[in-house]
């Protein structure tokens, strides 16, 4: 890519960030210290247990250095805002998502990197990839706070200082992070469209399993930890949902030669989008049928 390509696309994932900096305020921050056990749940699912499972994952199954690569990275990166619209659609706890999101954004400046060269370093089969491109801590770290930190600061401050802005200009900073994430997504895939065909099922199957074990991840901590139904949908769907756009918006930076993590991360952007519409709609119609069998219930009750 050229540097001006490159510089538009660090520019249009800025944007996403301040538009999802836009619809936090100063309470959401403060939910998570008054009530810490939901979010500290989801986060440590976010940004331990899942980059360690999914390095685990990477070295116990035979697959590519890319391929693994590839999920690492994606591994890495918080969730992003269409969690939030999930969890509200799921009847989840949407004001803990928003929080989770708000503070795992932050979280993800420094973290995403550290776990990202950490992880990928310490697996035998990313390892020799990673140190043939050279991509230092440092370099990343920096990319990260320019197109992560200061667009959410700036999009915090906005939110604080210009409130009416702010809940003005976030619908269309959501949709077109959404347009944007599509964009991402369709140009990975068209400049390695012979490479996806080619191993489609590898693809497929990598993110499909990648991405089942990210949300098992979300939900079984909340449940382990005993959270009630709507913290474990906001949880679920937070560490299920990740901001693959990120993870491209890396991959487009610093591994441009390495097509198959472009592929892994665009797969991502389109199965994560299924599989929590997917689980969403199964959430919906289990609640109406608990619902209906506890009207019955009333209802039996009542003429006995």
């Amino acid at each position: 890519m050229s540097a001006l390509t490159l510089f538009v696309l660090n520019a249009v994932l800025a944007m996403m960030m301040f538009g999802i900096a836009l619809s936090l305020t100063t309470a959401d921050f403060k939910r998570v210290i008054s009530q810490p056990k939901g979010p500290a749940v989801g986060l440590a699912a976010q940004f331990i247990l899942l980059p360690a499972m999914t390095c685990g994952l990477t070295w116990l199954i035979p697959m590519p250095s890319e391929v693994a690569l590839g999920l690492i990275l994606v591994s890495c990166c918080p969730g992003g805002s269409f969690s939030n619209l999930m969890t509200y659609l799921s009847n989840g706890n949407t004001a803990m998502s928003v929080s989770m999101t708000g503070v795992a954004s932050v979280l993800a400046c420094v973290l995403t990197p550290f776990n990202f060269m950490f992880y990928a370093d310490l697996n035998p089969h990313t390892q020799e990839l990673l140190q043939s491109i050279s991509v230092s801590t440092t370099d990343m770290l920096t990319i990260i706070l320019l197109v992560l930190a200061l667009p959410l600061a700036a999009g915090l401050l906005c939110a604080n200082y210009f409130p009416r802005f702010a809940s003005r200009s976030e619908p269309f900073f959501r949709v077109a992070s959404l347009i944007a994430l599509f964009s991402f997504v369709t140009i990975s895939l068209t400049m390695n469209w012979q490479r996806f065909i080619s191993g489609a099922s590898i693809f497929v199957l990598a993110v499909i399993i990648h991405n089942a074990m990210a949300l098992a991840v979300g939900w079984g901590s909340a449940r382990a930890l005993g959270l009630k139904k709507a913290d474990r949908r906001a949880i679920t769907l937070e560490v299920g949902l990740q901001n693959s756009g990120l993870g491209l918006g890396i991959i487009f930076t610093f591994f441009a030669d390495q097509t198959a993590m472009a592929i892994i991360a665009a797969a991502w952007g389109i199965w994560h989008l299924i599989s929590g519409m997917g689980l969403s709609l199964t959430w919906q119609y289990l609640d109406r049928r608990d619902a209906r069998q506890c009207k019955n219930k009333k209802q039996v009750l009542y003429e006995s």
